[in-house]
């Protein structure tokens, strides 16, 4: 395909004469929280959190070992008991408070996790604002619970379904949302009466442990237990300790294979969001403009570092230049910069120097393979580690662009001739975590729907979420759900029992 444009390199726009982001105040204690206190570490090292606009370390916090999940995990076995016993409502008033204390420093928190992600401050309070959605959900989902009906299944036998928490929950969350992902965990764990012991990122840890800090006093002591550390050590004694109960983790391929591969020896509950690739099937009949609209967001929202990211189009080979043109278009207008350098301010810079490296590599060997950059395609000039938003165009069938995962501001095209190899090529990834359909048939968006191997299938949009709906995936993008009743589900068990009444 061809276009009227050639891609420019965007240019990075800098804050100048304006305060901090933050201040020491901010930062949260640089500890470990561990029942209902902030601790010192076992190991007395520590591990840089920086700026990745400006590269400078912001903070510096310990690296927990073994032995520190193992204090936690004791705290939160204490806790299980009394947190498990207390009646829905009860629990529901706590989520509530803390949703309340979270929305009543939103702001800071906002400027915190861009301090630490270098993200857009409208995508840090986009952040905030689904936490406190989060725990306001859960805090009224686990007041209205259902179940199998009690009744008579065998004769003079009546049957009673309960469903109990787990008892102890170890979480490992992600570096690209660390607030949000905490909650995502945090939320329905506590509201199905579960404790827990979380490990956030190491490269992202600060409002989490903030979170920690504001909520110690609403919560039971070892309730909610945070330990810093790297997943090697800290994620795998969590996923292999025999008193946790189950592991939940949102991140990697690679890191749900090692953490379910260690909770296998005590055969405890596994639950994974990983990675995804979602195709953006566009057929001759959509609307052009609105998809190219709608992929600026979905497909360049927080840098592109976002599982759910619409970065692979297939789009009818009979309307693939003026897409690309309308693509081409608004891809070019994305405002790259600093989050301090203005509200307008869309994309950010990669989290860290090695994903950095990681996403200029598949750059550099896409170019490498004859694939075209119609926008972007290059890194931007330092500090910090900023990508140019990018649309690669003439990729092939089985391109490693458009067969794995970026996680990046990249979004690659394809072309096809009918319908049911537009399904075919979507689907043949290894990974399914969510798709989208553009069409105006309404008969095409069902049936095409319904063929997507994916978790989420939105049509007409990309990237919509709500509390009230599952999200998950397929296949390589793991097992279980976060947000809605469901992930309630997931985080309890059923029980069975039956009483004789025979007379």
């Amino acid at each position: 395909m061809t276009t009227t444009a050639g891609p420019t390199t965007a240019a990075v726009r800098r804050a100048a004469d304006v305060p901090p982001l933050i201040t020491a105040a901010d930062l949260p204690p640089a500890r470990h929280f561990i029942d209902g206190d902030f601790v010192a570490g076992s190991t007395g090292r520590v591990i840089d959190v920086v700026d990745p606009c400006t590269e400078q370390v912001v903070a510096r916090i310990p690296e927990g070992g073994a032995e520190d999940i193992d204090r936690a995990v004791a705290a939160a076995v204490a806790a299980k008991g009394g947190w498990a016993r207390m009646v829905p409502k009860e629990r529901s008033e706590v989520l509530h408070a803390v949703a309340d204390r979270v929305a009543g420093h939103g702001e800071m928190l906002s400027r915190l996790e861009s301090a630490n992600t270098g993200k857009p401050m409208a995508v840090s309070r986009d952040d905030v604002a689904m936490t406190v959605d989060t725990f306001r959900f859960m805090a009224g989902a686990l007041r209205a619970t259902t179940s199998m009906a009690a009744g008579d299944y065998a004769e003079h036998h009546l049957s009673l379904i309960l469903r109990e928490p787990l008892g102890v929950i170890g979480v490992v969350t992600p570096w690209n949302y660390p607030l949000l992902m905490a909650a995502w965990k945090i939320a329905p764990i506590l509201a199905a009466g579960n404790t827990l012991v979380l490990k956030p990122s190491e490269q992202t840890p600060l409002t989490t442990l903030k979170l920690a800090e504001l909520v110690a006093d609403l919560l039971p002591a070892g309730v909610l237990n945070v330990v810093n550390g790297r997943g090697p050590v800290v994620g795998a004694r969590l996923a292999e300790h025999p008193d946790v109960d189950m592991i939940a983790l949102t991140g990697s391929v690679a890191s749900g294979r090692a953490v379910a591969r260690a909770a296998a020896g005590s055969l405890k509950r596994v639950h994974l969001e990983l990675g995804g690739k979602a195709p953006v099937v566009v057929f001759e009949d959509a609307d052009l403009a609105a998809a190219a609209s709608s992929l600026r967001v979905a497909g360049f929202w927080n840098s592109g570092q976002e599982c759910g990211a619409a970065c692979r189009v297939l789009v009818h080979a009979s309307v693939a230049e003026p897409f690309v043109e309308h693509l081409v278009r608004e891809v070019k207008e994305l405002i790259v910069g600093e989050p301090q350098a203005g509200e307008d301010v869309e994309v950010g810079p990669m989290v860290s120097e090695a994903h950095f490296a990681r996403v200029t590599g598949y750059l550099e060997r896409a170019k490498a393979d004859g694939i075209r950059a119609a926008a972007g395609g290059q890194a931007l000039d330092g500090p910090g580690y900023f990508v140019a938003p990018t649309v690669l165009v003439d990729v092939p069938e089985g391109a490693e662009a458009a067969r794995e995962e970026i996680f990046g501001p990249v979004v690659t095209v394809e072309t096809f001739t009918d319908e049911d190899e537009a399904v075919r090529r979507a689907n043949a990834v290894p990974l399914g975590l969510s798709a989208s359909v553009w069409t105006e048939n309404a008969r095409r968006s069902h049936d095409v729907a319904a063929r997507l191997d994916f978790g989420t299938v939105w049509v007409n949009s990309h990237l919509v979420l709500a509390g009230e709906v599952p999200w998950g995936g397929f296949k390589g993008s793991g097992y279980g759900r976060d947000l809605s009743l469901y992930a309630l589900d997931d985080y309890s068990r059923t029980k069975h029992v039956m009483h004789n009444h025979e007379r």
